[in-house]
């Protein structure tokens, strides 16, 4: 076990972190799995939403800046293929 207060605190913080990080990316997912369900109308109204949720994931280095390009590019494709 930690011996420092700091390291303590980092180890509360790095909890605090990483339960915040599987939210968003859970819920992100359950997005994109939700606009891929979706008819053309919804698809187009979701697709500005689950984009911006896509680019703030990979701003906070939730997931990699390819990845995301990776999804966002396939999403487009998919709600313009509709």
């Amino acid at each position: 076990m930690a011996n420092h207060k700091s390291a303590l605190k980092r180890i509360r913080s790095n909890e605090t972190k990483r339960l915040r990080n599987r939210y968003q990316h859970k819920t992100t997912r359950n997005a994109i799995k939700k606009l891929r369900e979706a008819d053309k109308k919804d698809a187009e109204t979701l697709y500005p939403s689950v984009a911006s949720m896509i680019d703030k994931l990979a701003k906070n280095n939730i997931i990699h800046d390819n990845k995301a390009s990776n999804l966002k590019s396939k999403l487009a494709k998919h709600v313009a293929a509709l």
